[in-house]
């Protein structure tokens, strides 16, 4: 049975989520450390936005351990918690490594262009 907690953290992933598709989709510039306002928004640069990203999914994955080394030391008792804060940490390395493999993708194929 899911409890209003648990929805609560599922509803907070999921709009980090869409977040993260609405960042994508306005774009983002080609320099790394450039930081430019357009229409009194900010866009990041590639490389800080994967950076962000791999700093987020770190600290998920670090999270993740400190709540199942504490369950297994009998420090809590909150299994559905370390459950669920592991699944958040795998689901977010599974999306890191298909947005690799996109991104991987997508270069080969620039790569293989006729010129």
């Amino acid at each position: 049975m899911v409890d209003a907690a648990h929805m609560k953290n599922v509803n907070s992933l999921l709009g980090q989520i869409r977040d993260y598709q609405t960042q994508a989709q306005q774009g983002v510039s080609l320099k790394p450390d450039a930081v430019s306002e357009t229409s009194s928004k900010e866009t990041v640069g590639f490389g800080a936005a994967v950076k962000g990203a791999l700093n987020q999914v770190n600290s998920l994955q670090q999270a993740s351990e400190v709540q199942k080394v504490s369950y297994e030391l009998g420090q809590t008792d909150s299994l559905p918690n370390v459950v669920l804060s592991m699944q958040k940490a795998s689901l977010a390395f599974e999306a890191t490594v298909q947005v690799r493999n996109k991104v991987l993708k997508a270069y080969e194929e620039i790569l293989n262009m006729p010129v």
